[in-house]
């Protein structure tokens, strides 16, 4: 019986499954999937990176995207300096997502045994893919960013911060281990991004509501001296 794992339809579908959720959790977190691919490849069977992405596994490599993940870690949990994160990885997150989704699509992965030669023959077709889905995540995440530190005075921050690594982490996991669920991962970020921009929306009506009101309410009456 031939192992479907290996079926010439169903391997670019998995490679492309793979390489989507990993670049969609760098645009949550750009060193996350950097640093978990790199780990996982090094130290476990899970996924084998072709030849001209081992430089992934380097431990030199590995200690700076650990280093560079703490400071991320760290910034993105403090007011005002995670929206400073934000625009600083602005380039960073879509980059990562190129170079994750590139590495993945011509892996060997528990669900892919004999990586397809499409994205091998094509390898700026994965890159560039990753960039563009980086970058949208990317966005999604620095739009509902203001939103949850106006509305929480800043107090729901670090959670949300936190909740966003632990759903990288997670998204990671799964697109190496199981990617057919990162459908439902790239999904519940569409609609989080709709909740976002129906919220925000809301709140400038709001605000607009509350200037009219001001404006037909006319100056407040003079005190007699």
């Amino acid at each position: 019986m031939a192992d479907w794992r290996d079926d010439a339809m169903l391997v670019p579908v998995f490679e492309a499954l793979t390489g989507a959720g990993l670049a969609a959790s760098a645009g949550l977190n750009a060193w996350i999937p950097l640093l978990s691919v790199g780990l996982l490849a090094r130290y476990t069977h899970l996924i084998t990176l072709p030849g001209n992405w081992h430089w992934l596994t380097n431990g030199w490599v590995l200690l700076i995207l650990g280093v560079l993940l703490a400071i991320e870690m760290v910034a993105d949990k403090i007011p005002v300096v995670d929206h400073v994160n934000d625009v600083l990885h602005t380039v960073i997150r879509p980059t990562a997502g190129g170079l994750v989704f590139g590495a993945a699509s011509q892996s060997q992965t528990k669900t892919v045994t004999d990586p397809g030669q499409f994205f091998s023959s094509h390898q700026w077709i994965p890159i560039a893919a990753g960039v563009v889905i980086a970058f949208a995540v990317h966005g999604v995440k620095a739009s509902a960013r203001p939103v949850v530190n106006v509305s929480t005075m800043g107090v729901g921050t670090p959670f949300v911060s936190f909740a966003e690594d632990v759903f990288s982490t997670v998204m990671t996991l799964v697109a190496i281990v199981a990617p057919i669920l990162i459908v439902l991962f790239l999904l519940g970020i569409v609609l989080f991004f709709v909740w976002i921009v129906r919220r925000r929306k809301r709140r400038k009506a709001m605000k607009a509501a509350a200037r009219a009101a001001r404006v037909s309410a006319g100056p407040p009456p003079a005190v007699p001296r």
